[in-house]
């Protein structure tokens, strides 16, 4: 396995952490940025791989491959200078064009022969060295550019064998073992470093006609991240690997005109060649905006946009990028995903989300956004209880984050290794609460599973159980859990024996517990067990100052969830959402987000303060004396009444814009649709 470090934790740093981490060959060893924001270090921190500021402490450690992210020059010489003999470094823009220029070449030496002498040209001139052989193992081909980096002659290769020339080229193993070995560093005769990728050539009936040899002095893979090559020059290679693709790719050149498809793009969008190549950006797109020419206009990349393309108007996501070649657009690619696939993965995900829910704590200390008093207070008590056995009684209004404090309590402590169950005690019926709880014996009641079943708490022996909402527990279950709490044993539904459990119990609340003792509505002996370590954590008005974080963290989330590309927010739209008082708490401020940023176009990077639906702040009050109708009719026909007449204000103040309304009224369009037929609202 291949020990990998990440220096630079920015967008380009952050794409080759997935694909290496997706990689069961490689490992990650730790991401370095002096940015401690830079989205790529929160990216590792979700994964737990260790994160940096700097980077020379880690370049002395056993570390095979070193992967320069962050542009600068001078870091990468620095690296280079300063690192291990036998590790490799290399700009990570580079690692990332190789693995895509040679990850489909199987089929590129038989084209090769096909061409003409131009094609040929076109390869004794491209910055790559080049040797092809036959399938005994005799050189047929060699360019400039290999010539080069060897410094032999041409007369020292032609019709030789590879060894003769190269000794261990390695070219008759992989003719040997018909696998590819892709970006391989090699040291040739003349002392020159180079990384090479070595690829069998089979024809269609399966028969090992050759290989070849791709290849480059380390100092030029550094100038070919600087140098961009040229779109035309570079189409025939491109051609081979983009057809290959089962990503549906499109490309046009600078001008907005189709220059290439694949095979993957007909199957989803329907359209031949003939239909696309020289025509217009727009031509494929049914419903929706050329996002082609978007990316030409603006150099910008744009992610995650939805449109219906073909004849057959399929409903399509679309990643767009520039072409870049010495600072100019020379043209754009998109990649086009079918809407039907990515909902059915989408699903995948979140069942698999539900069950990692169901069997872990998820959340860290880390995932606790905020740095108020109020909440640095709460954290520190947390955080101290975890270290502890003692019962945990969270309290905070609902939606304040009492489960993520759980989730963070047992895996700061010594159980984390355990199970973490959770257990809504008011989503539970009565009826059904014991058994869950406790569990039964065979034959306790009718229906009772043969040989019993085990209750939550003994599920979470040895581990953590979360009690939450545990002020709604009935009097009959209040003593049942106290005697859990007390004597560390329980009794199973229809038994006799005692069962002793080691487990440490997590519980929350909204209810005011004081009051329900007042009210004989809850046990002052449990009050006290619950209480041994109270933690109360702060409504989202007590904390105004952690706003700002908290918008930022959800950002990045539901970008991530619904893969879209928003930066940030502005200062007015911050403002706007400081004056309101989030009755709701976090919970209500990630629906405000979510909603916002779902109502925002694609190409949109900042949330403004129009963006933002109407909070309660901003509706207008009205006293009785402007309702508009007599005191005396009925109560159901007063509340249509005055429904008629709000909908109908917002929908003029909103110039009879119905997705805008709908925003306002913070109800769907489709039920606005319905509300304006049934009082007529033209």
């Amino acid at each position: 396995m291949k020990r990998i470090l990440i220096v630079g934790a920015g967008k380009g740093g952050s794409i080759l952490f997935k694909l290496l981490h997706a990689t069961k060959r490689m490992k990650i060893v730790a991401m370095i940025d002096k940015d401690e924001h830079a989205i790529g270090l929160n990216l590792a921190r979700k994964y737990h791989i260790p994160v940096d500021s700097y980077w020379e402490k880690w370049i002395q450690k056993d570390v095979d491959i070193i992967i320069e992210t962050t542009g600068n020059e001078g870091v990468l010489e620095l690296l280079m200078e300063k690192s291990l003999r036998h590790t490799v470094v290399i700009p990570g823009s580079v690692a990332y064009i190789i693995s895509e220029l040679f990850d489909e070449k199987e089929a590129l030496l038989e084209r090769i022969k096909q061409q003409s002498k131009n094609q040929e040209l076109i390869l004794s001139h491209i910055r790559d060295g080049m040797i092809i052989v036959d399938n005994k193992g005799k050189i047929q081909f060699v360019n400039d550019s290999a010539l080069d980096i060897i410094g032999n002659p041409k007369n020292k290769f032609e019709g030789r064998f590879i060894d003769d020339v190269i000794k261990h080229s390695r070219l008759l193993n992989v003719q040997q073992t018909k696998k590819k070995e892709i970006n391989q560093k090699f040291k040739l005769e003349n002392g020159k470093q180079i990384i090479t990728t070595r690829i069998p050539v089979i024809n269609a009936e399966g028969e090992l006609i050759g290989a070849f040899a791709v290849f480059k002095d380390i100092t030029e893979v550094i100038k070919l991240a600087e140098e961009n090559t040229d779109l035309n020059e570079i189409k025939t290679m491109l051609e081979a690997i983009i057809k290959s693709s089962n990503e549906a790719i499109s490309v046009v050149d600078e001008y907005g005109n189709g220059l290439m498809i694949n095979p993957a793009y007909s199957r989803i969008t329907g359209l031949t060649e003939k239909n696309v190549i020289g025509k217009p950006a727009a031509t494929d797109i049914s419903e929706g905006e050329s996002m082609h020419m978007k990316v030409l206009e603006t150099k910008k990349t744009f992610r995650g946009v939805r449109m219906k393309v073909g004849p057959k108007k399929k409903d399509v996501v679309v990643n767009v990028a520039p072409v870049i070649v010495k600072g100019k657009v020379k043209g754009s690619v998109g990649v086009l995903h079918d809407i039907s696939e990515i909902e059915s993965l989408t699903s995948e995900l979140n069942r698999a989300r539900q069950i990692i829910r169901n069997l872990e704590a998820k959340y860290t200390f880390d995932d606790l956004i905020g740095n108020s008093q109020e909440m640095t207070l709460a954290l520190e008590q947390a955080k101290v209880g975890a270290k502890t056995p003692a019962t945990v009684l969270l309290r905070g209004g609902s939606g304040t984050g009492k489960e993520l404090f759980a989730h963070a309590i047992h895996n700061e402590s010594n159980r984390k290794q355990g199970k973490f169950i959770r257990v809504n005690c008011a989503a539970i019926a009565e009826s059904l609460l014991e058994s869950e709880l406790f569990g039964y014996e065979g034959g306790a009641f009718s229906g009772a599973r043969t040989g019993g079943k085990k209750g939550l708490f003994e599920e979470a022996n040895h581990g953590s159980i979360f009690l939450d909402e545990v002020g709604e527990l009935s009097l009959n279950m209040q003593a049942k859990l106290l005697r859990v709490l007390q004597e560390g044993e329980l009794v199973r539904v229809g038994g006799t024996k005692p069962i002793v459990i080691d487990v440490r119990v997590i519980a929350a609340t909204n209810t005011n517990l004081e009051k329900a003792i007042m009210k004989k509505t809850f046990r002052e002996d449990l009050y006290y067990r619950l209480t041994r370590l109270p933690i109360y954590i702060p409504a989202l008005r007590e904390r105004i100052s952690d706003l700002p974080e908290l918008v930022d963290h959800i950002i990045q989330k539901i970008n991530q969830d619904y893969g879209r590309n928003v930066q940030g927010i502005e200062n007015e739209a911050l403002h706007k959402l400081k004056q309101y008082h989030w009755p709701g708490n976090v919970r209500e401020l990630e629906n405000v987000i979510g909603r916002t940023m779902i109502f925002m176009d694609n190409n949109e990077e900042n949330i403004k303060k129009e963006h933002i639906p109407k909070l309660e702040t901003d509706v207008p009050k009205k006293n009785h004396h402007t309702l508009g109708f007599p005191e005396t009719i009925p109560l159901q026909k007063a509340m249509e009444q005055y429904e008629k007449q709000y909908i109908l204000n917002q929908y003029k103040q909103n110039n009879y814009n119905k997705t805008k309304t709908a925003q306002a009224l913070n109800i769907s369009i489709r039920n606005l649709y319905y509300k304006l037929e049934k009082y007529s609202i033209e």
